[in-house]
């Protein structure tokens, strides 16, 4: 077996932690759902899951990735549960299903760039959408994409990852700070920031019930939990550095994140008098597209914008790529470059039927969302509360400087409330699977 890498600072370690959570959910699904969930409010909801549910999640997996040094799977066996293997088994399939097709819609991301130098989308923002995003000219982009991914995979852990999500990471923040500033300037986008902003209570009480799963949901989907992500990019972690405190800088970065894309996205729309009720690849690649076509330098604005839109994409993609590489090379006497070529070629292989059909897209995204990634962090959550237990308290202690009792107070709150919100967001995926006139189990066949 190869040596395991380690990273060579710990701010590569928050980085890349960082860039596998930004990722395209950020700027596509953030902002519109905290305009429909009552703005302001929708953010109080949001960062209270963050921090009382998506903090303690993540610390989890960071507890069980750096105690073992190992990948998602062997992580179990090495702690002495070898019978929960199949927990880090499922968070490895997980994010071996999601990369299949989020490489298809990186693929898009490429196709708008090009676009964006020609103008080719701003005379019919939706046509050209349906044009570009099934079909061969999407499976070719899909296939670079995942080249690109496979790359920076290849190069390893100091020399690829850390690297490559160094420069990444400050790049998001600073363009999308640029784009903010321009987005101040337009007629029109103190609309969109009231929009965005303004907290809307009456919204929040008659959509509650719909409002909190989503906030949890969100909560652990854009911090990229359940995909055995967090558990791999800590088994790299060479040192006793505060757990608690990378999780915290890790927490805050990515909804700082969210929130800045939000300050981009809604005064862009409202500018151009552009309809923000939409959610979804539409409203990245049709609404967004479309408002550039009448801003001034809009060609250029665009460009910069799905430049930064393909980072977020790559950062994120590279950490599910890495999952998969991790647990190979630990397990076979094979070079990293081999297995993230021959892995990387699978997963394309998987994402076909995705680039031919977005229907198949949705269906792929349906199941990840709704069972795949709820099921994971649960197994996680249960077994690092409920199995390991004390240990895990230990392992969490070391280099915090914190009191034992924050960590007790961290075990019983997954115990009892996170576990508890994973298992409501589950519930609620299982009912949209299964129960209903058109079960979303079903595939586009």
């Amino acid at each position: 077996m190869t040596e395991r890498e380690t990273w060579a600072t710990r701010a590569g370690f928050i980085l890349a932690a960082v860039g596998s959570a930004v990722g395209l959910g950020n700027i596509w699904q953030f902002p519109f759902k905290t305009a429909q969930f009552g703005g302001a409010s929708f953010l109080i909801v949001y960062i209270i899951a963050a921090l009382g549910i998506g903090l303690p999640a993540i610390l989890a997996e960071f507890v069980i990735g750096r105690k073992t040094n190992l990948n998602t799977i062997n992580a179990f066996e090495k702690l002495g549960y070898k019978e929960w293997r199949i927990v880090g088994a499922i968070g490895l399939f997980t994010g071996f299903w999601i990369l299949s097709y989020y490489s298809v819609v990186g693929g898009w991301v490429l196709r708008y760039i090009g676009g964006s130098l020609t103008g080719a989308y701003f005379a019919a923002p939706a046509e050209y959408f349906g044009q570009v995003s099934a079909g061969m000219d999407a499976l070719a982009l899909h296939a670079v994409f995942m080249a690109l991914v496979v790359g920076i995979v290849a190069a390893g852990i100091e020399d690829g990852i850390e690297k490559a999500t160094k420069l990444m990471v400050p790049s998001i923040v600073v363009i999308l700070g640029v784009l903010a500033a321009f987005a101040f300037t337009l007629p029109g986008a103190s609309e969109g920031y009231a929009y965005f902003l303004s907290p809307d209570f009456n919204a929040l009480t008659e959509n509650f019930a719909d409002i909190v799963p989503f906030a949890v949901g969100q909560a652990f989907f854009s911090l990229s939990l359940g995909m055995g992500a967090m558990i791999t990019y800590a088994s790299y972690i060479d040192g006793d550095q505060s757990l608690f405190g990378d999780g915290i800088t890790i927490v805050f970065l990515n909804s700082f994140v969210g929130i800045l894309a939000g300050l981009v996205v809604l005064p862009l729309l409202f500018a151009q008098g552009i309809d923000p009720n939409t959610s979804g690849a539409g409203a990245v690649f049709i609404s967004v597209a479309g408002a550039f076509a009448d801003i001034p330098g809009g060609q250029i604005i665009g460009l910069v914008f799905f430049v930064v839109v393909l980072i977020a994409a790559l950062s994120s993609a590279i950490s599910l790529l890495e999952v998969v590489v991790s647990w190979s090379i630990d397990n076979y006497d094979v070079s990293r470059p081999q297995m993230a070529v021959g892995l990387g070629g699978v997963i394309f292989l998987l994402g076909v039927p995705s680039a031919i059909d977005t229907a198949w897209l949705g269906w792929f995204d349906t199941l990840a969302y709704k069972l795949l990634l709820p099921l994971s962090v649960l197994g996680i959550l249960v077994f690092a509360a409920w199995v390991y237990g004390a240990p895990a308290i230990e392992e969490l202690m070391k280099g915090s400087g914190l009191g034992d009792g924050v960590g007790l107070t961290w075990l019983w709150l997954v115990r009892t409330l996170v576990i508890v919100a994973v298992v409501a967001t589950l519930a609620l995926g299982l009912q949209t699977l299964f129960l209903g006139e058109s079960p979303a189990i079903v595939p586009p066949l």
